[in-house]
């Protein structure tokens, strides 16, 4: 049976709730230009676009109103459990059945497409074989190759205000009080899908919506376990402290709660980084390596295998001994940046490439590995790392 979420998604801007900064209807009275996606889709504009936003704030819905405004050849992939094979796939489909119409592949979750997937897509989109829409949480400069994104716009969307959940609530012609409706909306954090998703499942499990009922249905882990919400913000701590108190079980097992809840193994690892120069630093500088070895493998390899990368590289910096010299030292040097502001540079380390510096003195008496204070007189006699 079709999602409720899909049977109330709208197919033009007319019924679209939200992004009001990319959808805005112009204004010819007042000089108002309408905003870019509308520009886009009014004009049937083609050209390749990525859209970056919190999970439920209308990505997939933009893509398919966009491709449906062009009368588009429309492909949708999930990066999660696709790959090169399935982009020949549509590739082939339309040389089968050949079509004067753009075609258009949609990607969602992008980010998860590894460096060489995204390369593998990279020459059909130069070629202008396919027009791709990408859908993203994370940032794009970090996840998208450069090549690829180069040929894309981002719009940047942002979550859904209290307001747009209300309208977008009422369309599920479902009967919710009003204690039952804010509380929701405020569970969801803007994710219109989820907030939906949770209505028709408590309408089907216990007939009618009331608060109650709403948090029985909630009871989901995977609903409890909310990215954005305490409980992700608990696991993570807990789970850094027992790595800081080398208690490789206790790692271990938040370790597993997160990858149970579906908790993206490139945020874990992206931590353990975090992790391997602040608190064991310099007692074992090869900790750092294998933290990035892990986020590299978590980027290649992907869930379910990923997990394996985690768990090594957990149990490895957990064990190790633990140092905050260089972090403490640093974040001391940073205070008193912040507080004495650009102190004078001494003048026999400053850089002197041009004849009038040199007469001022610049670079003068300076003697490789001289063991004197490189420090701003100030500062003289400062130790930071101890």
């Amino acid at each position: 049976m079709e999602p409720l979420a899909n049977k109330i998604r709208p197919t033009t801007l007319d019924g679209f709730v939200g992004q009001e900064h990319l959808v805005k209807k112009g204004d010819t009275s007042t000089g108002q230009r309408a905003g870019p996606l509308r520009e886009a889709i009014d004009g049937k504009h083609l050209f390749s676009f990525i859209l970056w936003g919190p999970p439920g704030c209308g990505k997939t819905t933009l893509a398919r109103i966009y491709a449906h405004a062009l009368e588009a050849d429309f492909h949708e992939l999930s990066a999660v459990d696709s790959g090169k094979d399935d982009i020949k796939k549509v590739l082939q489909r339309g040389q089968i059945q050949f079509s004067n119409k753009p075609k258009i592949l949609f990607i969602d979750e992008i980010h998860r497409f590894n460096k060489a997937q995204q390369d593998f897509l990279l020459p059909f989109v130069e070629r202008g074989e396919l027009t791709l829409i990408g859908a993203t949480t994370e940032n794009p400069s970090f996840e998208v190759i450069p090549a690829l994104l180069s040929r894309c716009r981002v719009f940047v969307l942002q979550e859904l205000a209290s307001e747009d959940m209300e309208r977008i609530l009422k369309r599920t012609k479902i009967k919710v009080p009003k204690d039952a409706r804010e509380w929701l909306i405020e569970l969801s954090q803007g994710d219109a899908r989820q907030a939906i998703t949770v209505l028709e499942n408590t309408q089907k499990l216990y007939g009618k919506v009331t608060l109650e009922t709403l948090r029985e249905t909630i009871q989901s882990k995977h609903l409890r376990y909310d990215k954005k919400g305490e409980e992700h913000f608990n696991t993570i701590s807990a789970f850094i402290k027992s790595m800081r108190a080398s208690q490789v079980d206790a790692a271990l097992y938040y370790l597993a709660r997160m990858v149970d809840a579906g908790e993206d193994p490139l945020f874990i690892a992206w931590r353990m980084v975090i992790f391997a120069s602040e608190d064991i630093g310099l007692a074992v500088p090869t900790a750092l390596v294998v933290a990035n070895a892990v986020f590299r493998a978590c980027e290649t390899v992907g869930y379910p295998e990923a997990q394996i990368n985690l768990a090594h590289g957990v149990a490895y910096l957990a064990q190790c001994k633990k140092s905050r010299r260089s972090h403490d030292a640093y974040f001391e040097a940073l205070a008193d940046v912040q507080m004495f502001g650009n102190l004078p540079i001494p003048m026999n380390i400053r850089n002197a490439p041009t004849k009038l510096m040199k007469e001022l003195g610049y670079g003068k008496g300076y003697e490789p590995y001289d063991t004197g204070s490189y420090l701003p007189e100030k500062l003289k006699g400062k130790e930071y790392l101890r």
